[in-house]
């Protein structure tokens, strides 16, 4: 109870020196403003970013660990050597084979393979620049395919590579315009007839215009081999890759990774001290060079914040000098009437605390308006994490500014005080 009206009557105290010093508050409180706005935007930006860059990779999977030819750039913190990867064996449907009947650590995998300029043709229409993927048994395991209509294709078309296809949304639209049906209908591919037998979901523009499935096309695997030689060249795009997503309980997937780093090896008769002529890619891996990125530039934040809000600091330590001269009087009647040490501290204290937290919500309020902006594709969003930011930030300069002078008008002694 006592607390409650400690923080009662300084919360009082704190609104009548603002009231009574409006102006000097609002000039003294604007380095604070400028402060955490700059502090909370940047970081509010930088989460953005780095959610929207993240969110356009998401066609890679979460917990997936690709067999490629060659490394994700950068995904193991060296040089990429593209010598030493060029004459590498592509991924093989004999080695998806191998690992599904080996492979224990996982809960699905699949194989995929895919072309990124076909052309699709139905009748007299025709789109192209529509990327063609050949999928195996498993991809709907390892990857969402999400269905708007239709159905998905069967494990039968699958392995027997039959002529049916799965159109992403725009390629749909494209092909049968004023919302025809598109399911049963016949499509070509290279002169090749097949059957539609489900449409996509539309999925958007992401950010960096990665790969959509809006603009795509799913047939099955074996369907593809015999459209398209998959992966003979060093840098041919149709290059079979195979996905495997570990187990939840697989923390890191570093039991998946072991036990198909040991099962290709086996597979590609790799001795002791050969190399691994193979890429276990992760998508974990370009999340953590964006962040390492990111993370310069909240660095960056805070130093230009800091500036800000050292000035906006000495404003408010300015103040409560200020308010203890001013109120000296008041002090030494207070303390004559019993009011004790911690009761005066806790005072001005509480009332530096109060102005800085005035200043950081305003920064924080700023923010909030800034997320209403227009930035194109970036969706910009104020989180909580960021808010709790810049509220803690607030109160730790408040404490940090108000401290001595809180500290000076405690030990005032009453006589004194009431004499000056």
């Amino acid at each position: 109870m006592l607390t409650l009206r400690l923080i009662f009557e300084s919360f009082r105290f704190a609104i009548g020196a603002l009231k009574v010093n409006l102006l000097r508050t609002v000039l003294s409180l604007l380095g604070v403003t400028v402060g955490i706005f700059a502090i909370i935007a940047v970081f509010t930006i930088v989460d953005s970013l780095e959610r929207n860059i993240k969110d356009s990779f998401s066609f890679l999977g979460s917990g997936v660990i690709y067999v490629e030819k060659w490394p994700f750039p950068g995904s193991d913190g060296s040089e990429f050597k593209w010598w030493e990867y060029w004459n590498r064996p592509n991924a093989s449907y004999n080695e998806f084979k191998f690992l599904q009947t080996n492979l224990q650590q996982q809960q699905a995998l699949t194989i995929f393979a895919a072309r990124g300029n076909a052309v699709i043709r139905r009748g007299s229409s025709s789109i192209g620049q529509i990327g063609l993927r050949g999928i195996g048994a498993g991809y709907e395991d390892v990857f969402d395919i999400n269905i708007e209509e239709g159905r998905y294709f069967t494990f039968d078309e699958i392995e027997g590579g039959r002529p049916v296809a799965i159109l992403g949304y725009e390629v749909a639209k494209a092909l049968f315009p004023n919302d025809r049906n598109p399911i049963g209908e016949s499509i070509k591919v290279k002169n090749i007839k097949y059957i539609v037998v489900g449409v996509q979901k539309r999925e958007g523009q992401s950010f960096l215009g990665t790969p959509s499935n809006d603009y795509g096309c799913f047939i099955p695997y074996n369907s593809f081999r015999r459209l398209y030689q998959t992966g003979t060249g060093a840098w041919d795009e149709t290059s079979s890759r195979i996905g495997v997503k570990g187990k939840e309980s697989d923390v890191g997937l570093v039991e998946l990774e072991n036990e198909m780093r040991g099962l290709l090896r086996s597979k590609r008769g790799l001795r002791p001290l050969d190399k691994d002529n193979f890429a276990l890619n992760r998508p974990e891996a370009l999340a953590n060079v964006i962040s390492g990125l990111f993370d310069v530039v909240g660095v960056a934040g805070w130093i230009i914040g800091g500036f800000s809000i050292l000035v906006g600091g000495f404003g408010i330590a300015n103040i409560m000098f200020v308010s203890v001269k001013e109120r000296t009087g008041i002090i030494g009647l207070q303390k004559s009437l019993g009011s004790k040490n911690y009761f005066i501290l806790f005072q001005f204290l509480f009332e530096a605390v109060f102005l800085s937290l005035i200043g950081g919500l305003t920064g924080i309020f700023l923010v909030f308006l800034l997320t209403f902006a227009p930035f194109g594709s970036l969706e910009v969003i104020l989180s909580v994490k960021n808010i709790v930011l810049g509220l803690g930030v607030s109160c730790i300069i408040g404490v940090v500014s108000g401290i001595v002078p809180a500290a000076m008008a405690a030990r005032l002694d009453p006589v004194e005080a009431i004499r000056a």
